[in-house]
């Protein structure tokens, strides 16, 4: 008698949540939603989630706001959102290096990436792109590599961080070259290309976004795209691989995740609403103008490149002795 009046109550229980998460889903959304930038302002991040939050408070009918927590190379804004409660009303910017590159390079991460987030849609792709003082008597890879060799130790490069996709992206060229250049990590890429620009660090390999106006503007020299093709915005500056390193290739990434726990209504929702921005054509033209290329992914799509990201940066971690913590 107990057992049956036991199962009744679960199963009740059961209809009672299913009832509950179903109602949520269909007043979502009843206020304001923030994104997590873990990144400092002007960051490629940053950037496309405002592009992003403003087309989506439209598309909602609410507030859709931006918030930047940068530090530890997108790990302290990532945690709050893994920490957050799972009711659609916290998401996140991932990228390429937080959602990524962190499972590589962190052994005691304070939340599992691909366990405590929940994929809603990747916005965008686009080529991280090498870039060096214009003081810097380079114009291409090949001189920038043999410059390097002339001089060990003597060049250094900066980065938004430790283990962000630029960080990797300069030690697979690292790797690959044998040159000795020495890391010098920021929080952030905004603050790092700004002592690129003055003379403070020789290089950088950084996302596209935010380094294209300082490259039409002279202030930086492009030598090379990271991606397998070049790009439209910047076609005359060729990639790393035809530069004379075959099969060298990084790509940066930005998409929107939720904690793990959001209920699936609303994480569905949410990515037919940020898929159908990243398409829309005012939005393609944006990003593009940017240096970006729209993707608008389903969720099951999107936890497959990051699955994917994460089994390629692992074995390089590794090979290079790359540890954050």
């Amino acid at each position: 008698m107990l057992r049956s009046f036991l199962i009744q109550a679960l199963i009740f229980a059961a209809a009672a949540l299913a009832v509950a998460n179903a109602g949520a889903a269909d007043s979502y959304p009843s206020r304001a939603i923030r994104i997590v930038a873990p990144s400092t302002p002007g960051d490629a991040p940053d950037v496309i989630a405002r592009l992003v939050a403003e087309r989506l408070s439209s598309a909602l009918g609410q507030q859709v706001f931006v918030e930047n927590h940068p530090g530890a190379g997108g790990v302290v804004g990532s945690d709050i959102v893994a920490k957050a409660v799972p009711d659609g009303y916290t998401l996140i910017i991932g990228n390429a290096g937080s959602h990524g590159i962190n499972a590589a390079v962190y052994s005691k991460l304070p939340y599992d990436i691909q366990r405590d987030f929940a994929p809603v849609c990747q916005i965008a792709i686009a080529p991280n792109i090498m870039v060096v003082n214009p003081n810097l008597p380079v114009t291409d890879v090949r001189q920038f590599i043999a410059y390097a060799k002339a001089r060990p130790g003597a060049l250094n490069y900066a980065s938004g961080g430790n283990g962000s996709s630029a960080h990797m992206s300069m030690e697979l060229f690292k790797s690959m070259t044998g040159v000795d250049l020495l890391h010098v990590p920021y929080k952030g890429s905004s603050p790092a290309l700004t002592d690129v620009i003055t003379g403070q660090v020789s290089a950088m390999i950084v996302n596209m976004p935010p380094a294209v106006p300082f490259v039409k503007a002279g202030k930086l020299r492009a030598l090379a795209v990271t991606t397998r093709n070049r790009s439209p915005l910047l076609p005359e500056v060729p990639t790393v691989a035809e530069s004379g390193l075959p099969g060298y290739e990084t790509v940066a990434w930005f998409g929107i995740l939720a904690p793990a726990a959001t209920p699936k209504d609303i994480v569905n929702r949410l990515s037919a609403e940020i898929a159908m921005i990243a398409r829309s054509p005012a939005m393609r033209e944006r990003l593009s103008s940017l240096g970006a290329e729209a993707v608008g992914s389903t969720p099951e799509e999107f936890a497959a490149v990051i699955a994917r990201d994460i089994a390629k940066w692992t074995p390089l971690a590794k090979s290079v002795g790359i540890k954050v913590d």
